[in-house]
């Protein structure tokens, strides 16, 4: 690399970087495929509720507003480099741990080295880009990390579409064996299918990890730290002489300048620290990661069959890679501004549609909650979608029936859950409410908020005694192929404006906004607050689901994103083609030269 051309190590810069969204496009897509497999495995085998599998989903993302609380931290401490080492060997040891995992605990550490994986990289690979791209490169830069990014999702659906066609295959050979060896089978193939494919995620962890030994460190961070020799020579890999100095005197200028500077709550910090947080919180706020997380469940729902679904999550993902290489081509010609707004009003348009077309669905569906609480004996719940069942729920059942889907909620005091059932699955398998499955043990964590009087865990005590209660039960027509069909249009168009406006500005937001001084903390609070709206909105995505239906989350998705426009419109300035002094300066109120 030290006797390579500037093109040449600034190309290497670029892959290398980029592999750090590929990585962050894994850790969110991946779950995606796996998920309607690890649901089997986790339900039927490791008797966890839907709360579980939100905590399991929602892990990568908890992960990351753990990491982002010390990224800017960390990565003032040991460097940008080591920083970006560290995140991917977090990544790489986590593969093993998920894949070999036999029950809750390890699968939930595992997604959370995941998650801490992804937070470093989101807060440090941005950060580094900035700091060591000309100004000319960097809206192509971040562009280049979105765009890894959509290639991660890609191939996690990909992989996850392989995994389907092979549980479709194991589930049509068996369906010729005895009822309880043809639900063991299937089980089987699914639960090998769900592990296969955290495997498969686990070469370009190894590329990524590698390849950031042989990049230079950030020439800012070395000239902060008095190191000019070597901030020299970091600049000098990407630049020619002449800009290597002159960029090398321009950091030396301006930290003296910044030693009297005005106070961190002064305006030229506080204004686009918040404006910068508001942007990642709305980024967040759309949904974007829980759909891209749960796309293959969304389709199923709507309508589209088992491989067919994730055949659209592929189709899907690749919309998002290419109009992210659309955005690479526009966001230093249309400018930052433009394509949000654009992308957000898109966006708005997208999650209405799509909510509308599951309320037209939704409100078909029929209250047997009544029917449902008959069942219960001994306070525990046994059903299967089976012709006799769909007879007592007043469904019609035989070969000229459609396939009917039932969604339960039910809960032992303060422990909920919500399961579902299609009369069409294969496998038939049974949904069971009993008090040991639904009652976790009590937690270290549960019994120290209790002391402090804050009670976010469920209290296993209140549930004791507490009878099963169906809280909600709704049965209804799954709907045709169509519907299915053009709720994936809907969610195309929302993708593709996702991709458009915030996939790439989020990122340049992110490093742009802040001033130099706040600089790399200030990036891991905003991305922190950006990981935490994620977080909350997986974690309670699967009970808002089972209880009001899909269309609850489109539509509120859709009202946040009416703020990011308005955001977008009225309060973000355009940083197109200005140097990070210069934007500094604009919030300063002083004019920039």
């Amino acid at each position: 690399m030290l006797s390579a051309s500037p093109a040449r190590s600034t190309a290497y810069l670029l892959c290398i970087a980029g592999m750090g969204g590929l990585l962050y496009g894994i850790d969110v897509g991946i779950i995606a495929g796996a998920l309607p497999y690890l649901e089997s495995t986790a339900s039927l085998t490791w008797k966890l509720g839907a709360q579980e599998l939100s905590f399991i989903v929602a892990a990568v993302l908890l992960g990351s507003v753990l990491s982002s609380l010390f990224a800017g931290f960390l990565a003032d401490l040991i460097g940008r480099r080591a920083a970006m080492a560290l995140s991917g060997f977090l990544f790489v040891i986590s593969i093993p741990v998920i894949a070999l995992a036999d029950g809750y605990v390890p699968l939930l550490l595992g997604r959370l080295l995941q998650g801490v994986s992804g937070g470093l990289i989101g807060v440090i690979v941005p950060l580094y880009l900035a700091e060591c791209l000309h100004a000319r490169q960097r809206g192509r830069g971040a562009a280049l990390f979105q765009l890894l990014l959509t290639v991660g999702l890609v191939a996690a659906a990909v992989i996850g579409l392989v995994q389907a066609r092979s549980v479709e295959t194991a589930s049509q050979a068996a369906a010729a064996l005895p009822e309880q060896l043809r639900a063991a089978a299937v089980l089987a193939a699914k639960d090998h299918a769900w592990r296969a494919i955290f495997w498969m995620c686990l070469a370009p962890g190894l590329v990524f990890t590698g390849g950031c030994l042989l990049l230079a460190e950030s020439p800012r961070w070395l000239a902060r730290r008095g190191r000019d020799r070597e901030a020299r020579a970091a600049l000098l890999r990407t630049r020619t002489p002449a800009e290597a100095e002159f960029e090398l005197a321009e950091m030396r200028r301006i930290p003296a300048a910044r030693n009297a500077a005005d106070p961190l709550l002064s305006r030229r910090y506080v204004f686009p620290f918040l404006l910068a947080c508001l942007i990642l919180a709305c980024t967040q706020a759309t949904g974007i990661n829980s759909v891209l997380a749960y796309v293959v469940n969304i389709l199923g729902r709507a309508g589209l069959p088992g491989a067919t679904a994730n055949a659209a999550d592929v189709m899907l993902k690749v919309i998002n890679a290419l109009m992210t290489m659309l955005a690479v081509f526009l966001v230093d010609r249309l400018g930052r501004k433009s394509l949000l707004m654009l992308g957000s009003a898109g966006i708005v348009i997208a999650s209405l549609a799509a909510g509308l077309l599951f309320h037209d669905t939704e409100a078909q569906q029929r209250d047997v909650s009544t029917a449902v609480a008959a069942m219960i004996e001994n306070d525990s719940l046994a059903l299967r979608m089976d012709a006799p069942t769909l007879q007592r729920l007043g469904a019609a059942a035989g070969a000229g029936a459609g396939p009917q889907v039932l969604t339960v909620a039910y809960a032992y005091g303060p422990f909920t859950n919500v399961q579902t059932l299609r009369s069409d699955d294969p496998a038939l398998p049974l949904l069971q409410a009993r008090r040991a499955d639904a009652v976790q043990p009590d937690s270290v964590l549960g019994k120290a908020f209790r002391r402090l009087h804050l009670n976010p865990f469920a209290d296993p005590a209140a549930a004791a005694a507490a009878p099963l209660t169906i809280e909600s039960a709704r049965l209804g027509a799954l709907p045709p192929p169509e519907r299915g069909w053009q709720v994936a249009l809907a969610i195309a168009v929302f993708v593709a404006s996702f991709a458009v406006g915030p996939g790439v500005c989020v990122w340049l937001a992110l490093s742009e906004l802040m001033p130099t001084r706040i600089r790399s903390n200030g990036m891991s609070i905003a991305l922190l607050i950006n990981q935490f709206v994620s977080t909350a909105f997986a974690a309670l995505f699967l009970p808002i689901v089972g209880r009001h239906g899909y269309s609850a989350v489109f539509f509120f998705g859709a009202a946040c994103s009416v703020v990011y426009f308005l955001a977008a419109a009225f309060l973000l300035p355009e940083t197109r083609g200005k140097t990070l002094e210069e934007i500094e300066a604009h919030f300063a109120g002083a004019k920039a030269g």
